[in-house]
């Protein structure tokens, strides 16, 4: 068998597929290709444009919850409780003017 010859004259010379398994692949590709433009071919242009719109508004919708989600978190870090110790008592900070440097050896 020659492997020069075009089995398959649909495809173009750098699409030449190798071997049985490639050309199959390549099939089932264009099958898929053209039964997505068949069902595309089905839907009315009207059902196009409002179904990408609604995409549009869902991703919009997620995009306000999570935002709004956001500011919460923010707020809810940015008020700083003192922080107790175990006997229920405030500890020092650990930052600022009150802050000790310890050196170990």
């Amino acid at each position: 068998m020659s492997e020069n010859v075009n089995h398959n004259p649909e495809f173009k010379e750098e699409e030449q597929p190798q071997n049985p398994l490639e050309s199959f692949i390549y099939h089932q590709r264009r099958a898929l290709e053209e039964a997505g433009k068949a069902l595309d071919a089905l839907l009315p242009d009207g059902f196009k444009s409002h179904g990408s719109e609604a995409g549009r508004e869902f991703v919009k919708s997620f995009k306000v919850l999570v935002d709004a989600a956001i500011d919460e978190i923010e707020k809810a870090t940015s008020r700083v409780q003192p922080v107790e110790g175990e006997d229920g008592e405030e500890r020092p900070s650990t930052t600022g003017k009150t802050k000790v440097k310890v050196q170990v050896d």
